[in-house]
């Protein structure tokens, strides 16, 4: 029947899909295929954003397995939860994320999302759909999906300078005085801690500059939190965020559980709405369950119950924290590690997270795939969780050559 379908079209029939232009393929699915067909045994792939452990393995959570056992012994039923998605889960986890002060805000309402990518997505459609004009400023480099989920809310997007790279060190005057040119209502994307690609945040007191810079000009702050717990400690990690809240009437957070749980193919993400007044609170809400209602109808159930199944239990809690304790501990040591082994990559070692860019161009980069099988993203971005103690040596010698 498909082939006596496509008989009748000739290659000059108009289609509805004509206008549809041909898309480059995802830089970094196509990263993890080469590396995959790659037979060299010494391979190395700092390319691929998730965790590893010593190991090279992406683990699953003693904490995540005993939810799970939890949730598979007790879940009475796989009925619909409704738009909102499980309303415990946020509420436990705004609790992390906020702080006890914050999270019993009246200002403030968060519902659950499929990952940290809905959780931006939902909260671009929210700005699109309040009729924002103005300009949402998001610094360069960032992660490579910030842009289009904010374009494709159809949302102006304009840059401001966040890194130098040729020095490796955070650009902090020249975001201030670009964003100095930003309007009333004009949307400012931040990492809240643990930067992707670059590993290189702020200081409180550069949060604390930047609080009174939005509150005085009326910038609305967008926040996404994507690793709290992986750079200097969950309390630390949302610090500068808790100060800007303090400072600013409005404000958006999107935030994840795939790394700081390990639940990255569960998907799952929140996002927090801070209203001027709270007469305006429950209008947001009603419109946040709209626009999550026409965009995927209602979050995936299992990954939320497993959060929070964890945080209603002192002793998942505990092992969880200390899981996640770990995970950090390692990223540290091996950036200790890093750093220590040449002098250009000294700044590695004040850096937080699993990334870090380095000091070299895409033909360094292709040359070291080539020569060494070494995989990293094209912009110089490597994953340091996807090293191990014995590989950073021979990870080093390969990268000298190219650092100058």
């Amino acid at each position: 029947m498909i082939d006596v379908l496509e008989k009748t079209f000739s290659a000059t029939t108009p289609t509805m899909f004509d206008a549809l232009e041909p898309q480059p393929a995802d830089a970094l699915l196509a990263l993890i295929g080469l590396h995959r067909a790659d037979p060299r045994p010494d391979k190395i792939d700092v390319g691929v954003g998730v965790y590893r452990d010593a190991t090279g393995a992406t683990p699953v959570f003693g904490a995540v397995k005993a939810a799970e056992a939890l949730l598979v012994r007790d879940q009475p039923t796989k009925a619909y939860l409704g738009a909102e998605g499980d309303a415990r889960f946020t509420e436990l986890l705004s609790k992390i994320v906020l702080g006890p002060v914050l999270a019993r805000s009246d200002r403030l309402t968060g519902v659950q999302t499929p990952g940290g990518t809905g959780a931006l997505r939902l909260g671009a459609e929210l700005l699109a759909r309040a009729g924002m004009t103005g300009r949402v400023w998001i610094g360069a480099p960032t992660w490579p999906n910030h842009a289009p989920i904010f374009t494709a809310a159809r949302l102006t997007v304009a840059s401001h300078p966040y890194y130098d790279a040729a020095i490796s060190h955070l650009d902090f005057d020249g975001m201030v005085e670009a964003l100095r040119s930003a309007a009333r209502g004009d949307v400012v994307l931040l990492h809240g801690c643990c930067h992707n690609p670059t590993g290189t945040g702020f200081s409180i007191e550069q949060w604390a500059v930047l609080a009174q810079l939005f509150a005085e000009h009326g910038v609305v702050p967008f926040i996404d939190l994507a690793y709290q717990g992986l750079g200097d400690g969950l309390e630390q990690d949302a610090a500068g965020m808790r100060l800007m809240l303090d400072a600013v009437p409005q404000a958006l957070i999107a935030y994840s559980c795939d790394k700081n749980f390990g639940l990255y193919r569960e998907r799952v993400g929140a996002l927090w709405v801070q209203a001027p007044a709270t007469a305006l609170v429950s209008t947001i809400r009603d419109n946040l369950l709209v626009l999550a209602r026409s965009l995927w109808s209602m979050p995936p159930d299992h990954g939320a119950a497993v959060v929070r199944l964890i945080l209603e239990d002192p002793g998942l809690i505990d092992l969880w924290r200390a899981e996640l304790d770990e995970m950090r501990t390692r990223i540290g040591q091996l950036r200790s590690a890093l750093a220590a082994a040449h002098p250009r990559l000294g700044p590695i070692a004040g850096q937080r997270g699993m990334f870090a860019m380095l000091p070299i161009d895409r033909n360094a980069v292709d040359a070291m795939r080539e020569r060494h099988g070494i995989y990293m993203a094209g912009s110089g971005r490597i994953n340091i969780a996807g090293l191990k103690t014995e590989t950073i040596i021979p990870f080093v010698e390969s990268l000298t050559p190219f650092l100058g």
